[in-house]
């Protein structure tokens, strides 16, 4: 009883300060969280735990799935190039870089722990970038790029998390394994996706003309399609992904435009509520982890922190504007089949390397960090690799939150001068 109070609570907070923040011209996920890590401080309130694989069923499917179904496949299929480049390639080069700087930076962290870490905070988190860059008049293809990185870098992180922790708990890591399990993993995704979506689109075809039905079919898919992956070992993330861009392109030709948009409402008010609910937790989780280091411990690590958020964004920048040259000199080339649509000019490579925040995946793969080693002994390092990893989201969403909105104003006034 008292967390569900403790649930309403929230919730009325988070939608009285997304209001608020319409006014005052803070992005609200930067709002929220603040608000959440205040109210984590107030004295005697119990601390909130947060079951990781709760999140990865409530907030992954729905997420994935409306920013699937939403996202223009055209565009997407355009942008191809880029998206693999930053959902695959860029994970685990930030991964490999934050391992290094770790690794070497703070005191007695193993390779392997290292690469936990780097691996925890390789993914970026494209629901805070889209959240804040929303009505700020971003191009088709810059949204694009964001969404559809998203839709697929959960899964490279998740499966560099895997290996990583393996690698701490004494499993020998093989490479041509690891590169089979992922191959396995991402193909069979994609195969149960595809499977779910045209169960889903012969139950559709056959019930369009009931609202209820259609919609609450189109709502419960996403949980069933990532349950059934998650349950034969292979990526529930893909799989959700390609539920929705499945049921996208089928909806276009099946269903009426009443049905679209009265479904459109009711998805957006379930994303708002998640998304909300999202920056509150990522917030409320700071003071429980404040307190479970060693007070001359906090500032080190803050500083740890700080150096790592600056390598991951460089890292990005670099991969970015890396590619923008790349699909230039292929584009002169006539190879690859890239076109002219799938060019990147300095406006979107700049906001794309800046949208690189971390968020609620990496709070909940670093809280899911197992406590014991299969040996009995603890974790090495988990309550650092927990706090360091809550600072890095909070940085990269408060920092480059409040930036951005400012760099993408700064960038529409000179293109306009």
């Amino acid at each position: 009883m008292e967390n569900y109070t403790i649930v309403i609570f929230i919730l009325v907070v988070m939608i009285g300060l997304s209001s608020v923040a319409d006014h005052i011209k803070i992005p609200y996920p930067v709002l929220l969280i603040i608000a959440g890590i205040a109210v984590g401080f107030i004295p005697g309130l119990r601390p909130i735990d947060i079951n990781p694989e709760i999140i990865f069923l409530i907030f992954l499917p729905p997420l994935l799935y409306d920013a699937a179904f939403n996202i223009s496949f055209k565009e997407f299929k355009t942008n191809i190039n880029t998206i693999a480049t930053l959902s695959i390639g860029l994970v685990f080069i930030t991964a490999i870089g934050i391992a290094v700087v770790a690794h070497y930076m703070i005191p007695g962290m193993s390779w392997p722990v290292s690469f936990v870490l780097g691996a925890i905070l390789s993914a970026t988190d494209a629901v805070a970038a889209m959240s804040i860059t929303k009505g700020l008049g971003l191009s088709h293809k810059t949204n694009t790029i964001l969404e559809g990185e998203s839709l697929v870098n959960d899964a490279s992180a998740l499966v560099a998390y895997r290996f990583a922790v393996a690698a701490v708990t004494g499993t020998a890591f093989v490479f041509w394994k690891a590169s089979l399990s992922f191959a396995i993993l991402m193909a069979g995704g994609f195969i149960t996706g595809m499977v779910m979506s045209r169960i889903l689109a012969f139950i559709l075809k056959r019930i369009h003309d009931n609202r209820l039905a259609t919609i609450s079919f189109m709502l419960l898919m996403p949980f069933v399609t990532y349950l059934i992956a998650e349950e034969i070992h292979v990526s529930g993330v893909i799989a959700v992904v390609i539920l929705g861009l499945g049921i996208s392109r089928f909806s276009n030709h099946v269903f009426p435009e009443q049905l679209k948009n009265q479904s459109k409402n009711i998805w957006d008010i379930i994303i708002f509520l998640l998304n909300g609910l999202i920056f509150i937790l990522i917030g409320l989780q700071f003071p429980y982890v404040y307190k479970s280091i060693n007070q001359a411990d906090i500032l080190p690590y803050i500083g740890y922190s700080l150096v790592i958020t600056i390598v991951a964004l460089l890292l990005r920048m670099a991969r970015v504007f890396l590619q923008k040259i790349n699909l230039q000199k292929a584009f002169q080339k006539g190879k690859h089949r890239i076109t002219e649509a799938a060019l990147l000019d300095f406006k979107n490579s700049l906001i794309i390397s800046w949208s690189g925040m971390r968020g609620i995946v990496s709070l909940a793969i670093a809280i899911g960090l197992p406590t014991n080693l299969t040996n009995g002994s603890a974790f090495p390092q988990r309550n650092a690799i927990i706090f360091i990893s809550v600072v890095v989201v909070l940085f990269t969403l408060i920092g480059q939150g409040l930036s951005l909105p400012w760099i993408v104003k700064k960038l529409a006034d000179e293109k306009k001068s």
